[in-house]
């Protein structure tokens, strides 16, 4: 099996195929959970995969999951996938890759005639990306058991349309009950989101676990007042004491540097106004370490931070934690199959940890679970301007297929 490859012209044509639906005028791609442009790209994949003679189940919240069979149907699946859904102005292959990887691997093993004992499976797991919908992973997490299926359909986007409502909307809301699909094991493809293989010149990332993530809301509560006759003492600008805060978070990070990283990525200042002294301004923040512990002491700094700047600013504040995802670590007999894969074909490979919450963080809960990671251009990802070569992927399609062979034991070639 060791000389068994992947079709890279056929992968890279329906990643681009793909691509088109959803095509933003900068080259990237925006199909957003559960939109017109996500029924079409759900609608293209299971149309290949019909072709290829799986079969398709799916679930009340949409996630799909695409068969083919074993010889021993009372073995449980062995399955890899990702998601389909792009944030606003995402790129051409997150997610995406992982899903059509594991379309490809079953091609290939249909072209050679090659069977498994355990089945083989696709899954696309629903709103990964959290952008119309929030959490992110939401529907990984139901199968998981971490959300109820009525906190995820209740969910509402900008324009108060819930989950629910759009799933029914473009079609996908299946009958099978979310955590009832079991699977035997589970590996993501992925491209890396970071630049740690491009920099080091390796092609496959064996990812032991993802480092944990904490988001939270700050509100600063201060007065608004007018710019030209209140005097610089005594104000209460809530938009002064949210830049100290900024660069505390930022100094934070650097503290625990380099396993830490802590972002504030969104901001609303009220009322916004050229001459008015901002009164209120709300931010979110998102920390992220690959240790609980050290997840405990940034936080501990953050909130002495925020004590400290609403008492020196005069400011009232509210403050809140609105996602706590642990670290993961990923199951070692699934990371050593990905290792070999990679050994097997003589890539050059590292071990390593992401950055990046992904649907196998939920996942892992319930059953053994890795992700593999290729090379993207610059590490840059949930843009426009994301890329990745044609060979690296095809080299992570490849990885991935002997992977999923070593897991779900080939039987030979018919």
């Amino acid at each position: 099996m060791t000389r068994l490859c992947t079709n890279a012209r056929r992968l890279w044509q329906r990643i681009m195929t793909m691509a088109e639906i959803g095509e933003t005028p900068a080259g990237g791609c925006c199909r957003v959970a559960l939109t017109d442009e996500d029924r079409q790209g759900r609608d293209l994949f299971l149309e290949w995969c019909r072709e290829a003679g799986c079969e398709v189940r799916i679930d009340r919240l949409g996630n799909l999951f695409v068969r083919r069979p074993g010889t021993d149907p009372q073995r449980l699946p062995v399955a890899c996938g990702s998601h389909l859904d792009t944030q606003p102005r995402g790129g051409r292959f997150d997610g995406v890759y992982g899903v059509l990887a594991g379309l490809e691997v079953i091609e290939t093993l249909n072209d050679n005639g090659i069977r498994t004992r355990s089945p083989l499976e696709v899954c696309v797991w629903t709103n990964e990306e959290g952008a119309r919908f929030t959490p992110p992973m939401l529907a990984s997490g139901v199968h998981a058991g971490v959300y109820p299926l009525e906190y995820a359909l209740a969910r509402q986007d900008e324009a108060g349309i819930t989950l629910g409502e759009a799933l029914e909307e473009i079609g996908y809301a299946g009958e099978q009950a979310c955590g009832s699909h079991r699977l035997g094991a589970f590996l993501e493809a992925h491209i890396e989101q970071g630049p740690i293989l491009e920099r080091h010149r390796q092609t496959i990332g064996v990812v032991t676990g993802v480092q944990g993530s904490r988001w939270y809301r700050l509100t600063l509560l201060g007065q608004d007042a007018h710019t030209g006759s209140t005097p610089m003492p005594g104000r209460r600008d809530a938009l002064v004491a949210a830049a100290r805060l900024i660069l505390a978070v930022r100094g934070i990070a650097e503290e625990h540097a380099p396993e830490a990283v802590a972002t504030v990525g969104h901001l609303e200042n009220t009322p916004n106004s050229h001459n008015t002294i901002p009164g209120r301004v709300t931010l979110t923040i998102d920390m992220r370490h690959p240790r609980a512990e050290g997840l405990e002491t940034m936080e501990a700094a953050l909130r002495q931070a925020v004590e400290r700047t609403s008492a020196e600013e005069a400011i009232d504040y509210e403050f809140s934690r609105i996602m706590d995802t642990a670290p993961v670590g990923f199951d070692d007999g699934c990371v050593e199959a990905i290792e070999e894969g990679a050994r097997a074909l003589g890539h050059a490979h590292r071990r390593m940890v992401s950055g990046a919450g992904h649907d196998a963080c939920h996942i892992a809960r319930v059953a053994p679970t890795a992700m593999l990671f290729v090379p993207c251009a610059g590490g840059l990802s949930h843009n426009e301007a994301e890329s990745a070569e044609p060979e690296d992927l095809a080299a992570g399609a490849d990885v991935l297929l002997h992977a999923l062979l070593r897991l779900a034991e080939p039987v030979g070639a018919s």
